[in-house]
């Protein structure tokens, strides 16, 4: 149920005395005075006020009635109303027969100001109670037939296939600006802020993007997004939760393995971000041996990069040498010298996963 409060009622009052010369109160529905143009009045009871609200009419109060009532001044009382409730009063002070040719139209401009704070209330109060919801029903428990149930009243359409984005802005700039952005270019998107420099959009998968594009467009608009983790298209509420999980590990992967990426997709790098979230456990630690015994003894990182090639073009000699600026003869010269070091035998299946996941797990060096 909405109420008059001082801010409110305040602002009603200058706005009118920015027009006219007579001093304006504005009242609650006990009496009491909210707003004035007389500061000392605030706080205490109009007996003008209290005649509208017992008789929920026009009150006129004249010089004369004035001296019999306690606080009150001459002046014209209207009756403010709200969907039908009377909600306060609004007094003008001054004699009546002065009043009259513009009371009317004050108390309607009054009653438009009440009209539309208790609009922007609302609509505050559905934003957050969206976000809330949204939380909720990104969290472990957020399958509750209740939380699911008040989303759909609310227009969020829970059960929408969904696919999510992770972003990890630069310091400075807003996450709730580009949720914003994000919500009205692109209708039943869910955005969801755990952190200042962290937004996850949940996208309608109906809806098409061309991630670098989005990204050169959120550049030139001034946004600093530093990564965006991508994850696959989610179908239902549970699938989104899981795939939000995995963008997340994949914004962290991105952070420490692929510092140079921008756009990190799930699609691409589900196998490594697997392994990546066991980093520190000892079969991992075991993986990188191999890779730990050639650069040591690759010190210009010469093999690295090689080896980073070879598995980038899936073993394929001649691409792989193309790409490196060298002969195949080369090349071989080099897996071989990595099959040495390593122990390893990258030309065979098992040698080239073994090392691939190694290589996956290794931060990428920024001049690369």
């Amino acid at each position: 149920m909405f109420e008059l409060d001082h801010d409110l009622a305040q602002d009603i009052v200058n706005r009118t005395m920015a027009i006219l010369p007579n001093n304006v109160n504005v009242m609650d529905s006990q009496g009491l005075i909210l707003g004035s143009g007389e500061p000392g009045r605030i706080n205490t009871r109009h007996e003008g006020a209290q005649l509208v609200l017992a008789n929920g009419r026009v009150v006129e109060i004249d010089s004369q009635t004035a001296k019999h009532l306690k606080g009150v001044q001459p002046g014209i009382n209207l009756p403010l109303l709200h969907d039908q409730r009377l909600i306060g009063v609004l007094g003008i002070t001054g004699e009546p027969q002065e009043l009259r040719t513009y009371a009317e139209l004050v108390r309607m401009t009054a009653e438009m100001l009440v009209s539309h704070r208790h609009q922007q209330t609302e609509q505050q109060w559905r934003r957050q109670r969206c976000d809330d919801l949204l939380a909720l029903l990104l969290a472990d428990n957020g399958d509750s037939p209740r939380l699911v149930d008040e989303a759909q009243r609310l227009g969020l359409k829970p059960q929408m296939a969904r696919t999510p984005y992770l972003f990890e802005l630069g310091p400075g700039q807003s996450a709730q600006d580009l949720s914003a952005w994000l919500a009205s270019r692109y209708p039943d998107s869910w955005c969801v802020s755990s952190a200042p420099s962290s937004l996850l959009w949940c996208r309608p998968a109906t809806v098409p993007v061309d991630n670098p594009r989005l990204l050169e467009k959120l550049d030139g608009l001034g946004w600093s997004v530093l990564r965006v983790a991508i994850g696959g298209q989610a179908e239902g509420l549970s699938a989104l939760r899981r795939c939000y999980r995995r963008v997340g590990d994949l914004l962290a992967y991105g952070r420490d393995v692929l510092p140079q990426s921008r756009v990190l997709t799930l699609n691409r790098c589900r196998l490594p971000v697997m392994l990546w979230r066991h980093r520190h456990e000892d079969a991992l630690d075991e993986l990188l041996t191999p890779l730990r015994q050639v650069m040591a003894r690759d010190t210009n990182g010469q093999l690295l990069a090689t080896l980073r090639s070879w598995c980038e073009h899936d073993g394929q000699s001649q691409a792989c040498a193309d790409a490196l600026g060298i002969h195949r003869n080369s090349l071989r010269y080099r897996m071989e010298r990595i099959a040495e070091l390593s122990g390893v035998d990258p030309l065979t299946l098992d040698g080239m996963l073994a090392l691939y996941l190694g290589v996956q797990l290794l931060p990428q060096p920024l001049s690369q």
